[in-house]
């Protein structure tokens, strides 16, 4: 279980917020309406009001790493701080097989990231997030430019790595279609708060 509870921080919040075991949650709304502030708050990379819970445990009481670890913020723009892509994963990753997995050439490994179409790097970005020891992704719209194709390997990858034990998906997306295809339920960020949305069927 995720759990928020009375997250807050400037205009945004408070936020109360339940996830369950296995569900990818999709949140909606305007630029500017506050999404990143929310998800930010999640991944404990701003001061805020409130808490978040995994499994009862308190984010306010691990140290920031441990909580990124387990509770991982992709944002639409990557950091970079490394000059090739290989290191910016671990040292045991199979960048052989987890690159064709997203579209990406295999050769890629060695190339400087500065050679990384946009496109390229949202998802090496992803690729980089899906760690054993992630519970709860936490995505800022992961597949904006990108091509159909493309996209469609995404949504697969983030499928397999929900259906992976004690793991959830909080979804930030202007794309209603795939909000549709990926979440359980809804929300549309509206004067800081999350509003609930029946799903379209």
């Amino acid at each position: 279980m995720f759990e928020l509870r009375g997250l807050q921080r400037l205009t945004v919040g408070p936020i109360g917020l339940r996830m369950r075991e296995g569900e990818c949650v999709s949140v909606m709304g305007p630029s500017g309406s506050g999404k990143s502030v929310l998800l930010r708050m999640l991944a404990d990379l701003d001061p805020h009001e409130g808490d978040a819970f995994l499994d009862d445990r308190a984010c306010s009481a691990m140290p920031a790493p441990e909580w990124r670890r387990l509770v991982t913020y992709v944002p639409a723009e990557a950091g970079w701080w490394a000059e090739t892509v290989a290191e910016h994963f671990a040292p045991d990753a199979d960048l052989p097989v987890l690159l064709p997995a997203v579209g990406i050439d295999p050769a890629a490994r060695q190339w400087p990231v500065a050679r990384l179409s946009t496109g390229e790097r949202q998802r090496l970005a992803l690729l980089r997030a899906l760690r054993p020891a992630n519970r709860v992704l936490v995505l800022d719209e992961p597949t904006s430019g990108l091509d159909p194709s493309a996209v469609a390997q995404v949504e697969q990858l983030l499928a397999k790595h929900l259906a992976g034990p004690g793991r959830a998906l909080l979804l930030v997306t202007h794309d209603r279609a795939q909000a549709e295809r990926m979440a359980r339920r809804h929300f549309i960020m509206q004067g800081g708060r999350l509003v609930a949305r029946e799903a379209v069927h």
